[in-house]
């Protein structure tokens, strides 16, 4: 399928979900790019006339666009879905009380522990993108999603982190840096999953850094680890590391530097019963950089 990835490419979930709880602590005082696109999001959905009584936040993370989409909707039930217990303790210590209608689940978007039909809207912020099974995930979202339901989502595409990737390849030929699905590809799995209507579209991000150094520690910081299958599983060698960084300088421009996010954001409808869903011929999708110039998010050093 266009959406799966060679096996040394498939991530280790129990990993990840070790690393983000070290990062739930500290994680809101780095995650800036992803509460910027949790904001993009917000943007998007604004443009919706939707009313939904039930909201899933999945992979919320510690909460921050749970907050948002309380304070938007103030839905019946929200559900705040993390596969990181600790980062799910940091999301419930942000809700207004213990007496909110929110609730807080832990476990697998390949596997939602949610009822069919049971949510109105699934929003979900640069989360499918730890998953293995892309059309799984589809397909779970459109099944706990009731007719008409909404799903809103963003995910990291192929050119993310690309100047790391490059590096790396000069080096050895293990796995560094993950494997992101195409915008294309994602909205062909909508169709596959069932869902109507699906509208795509790219922004790309470029954070700047001091050295390479600071890059990783800050993919560290908010949990973002290596944990595809074909790493390197034992620590990596300071010749290693130096070659990275010299063959990472090549990039350098303006004194920084750069790193690229891709993201692509998504939604789409889940059909009345017995209406077919569209082909792919019907995905609307265009680079938004043509709209207005790439953002560039700089971090405090």
């Amino acid at each position: 399928m266009p959406t799966s990835f060679p096996d040394a490419y498939r991530l280790d979930k129990k990993r990840l979900a070790a690393a983000f709880n070290r990062a739930a602590p500290s994680y809101d005082r780095h995650a800036v790019l992803q509460q910027t696109v949790a904001m993009r999001m917000l943007e998007r959905l604004a443009l919706v006339k939707i009313a939904p009584r039930r909201v899933l936040d999945a992979g919320a993370g510690t909460g921050y666009a749970t907050a948002l989409l309380r304070r938007t909707y103030r839905p019946e039930a929200l559900v705040a879905f993390d596969i990181a217990h600790g980062m799910l303790r940091q999301a419930r210590r942000h809700a207004p009380s213990f007496l909110s209608r929110q609730s807080y689940l832990c476990g697998d978007l390949e596997r939602l522990p949610l009822a069919a039909e049971s949510i109105d809207l699934a929003f979900s912020n640069l989360s499918l993108q730890w998953c293995n099974d892309l059309d799984r995930v589809l397909e779970e979202f459109s099944r706990v999603l009731t007719t008409q339901g909404l799903l809103m989502f963003s995910t990291f595409g192929p050119d993310t982190l690309s100047e790391l990737r490059a590096s790396w390849a000069k080096v050895d030929s293990r796995v560094h840096v993950h494997g992101f699905a195409d915008m294309h590809d994602i909205g062909d799995a909508l169709i596959r999953a069932g869902f109507s209507g699906p509208v795509l579209d790219v922004e790309r991000f470029t954070m700047t850094y001091p050295d390479a150094y600071a890059l990783m520690r800050d993919l560290k910081t908010i949990g973002a680890v290596n944990a595809a299958q074909g790493r390197h599983r034992g620590l990596t060698g300071k010749g290693d590391l130096t070659a990275l960084v010299n063959e990472y300088e090549r990039f350098r421009c303006d004194g920084v530097l750069p790193a690229t996010f891709e993201v692509v954001y998504g939604h789409a409808w889940v059909p009345e019963a017995g209406v077919r869903a569209q082909d792919g011929s019907t995905v609307a999708a265009f680079p938004i950089e043509q709209l207005r110039s790439a953002i560039k998010v700089r971090f405090p050093h």
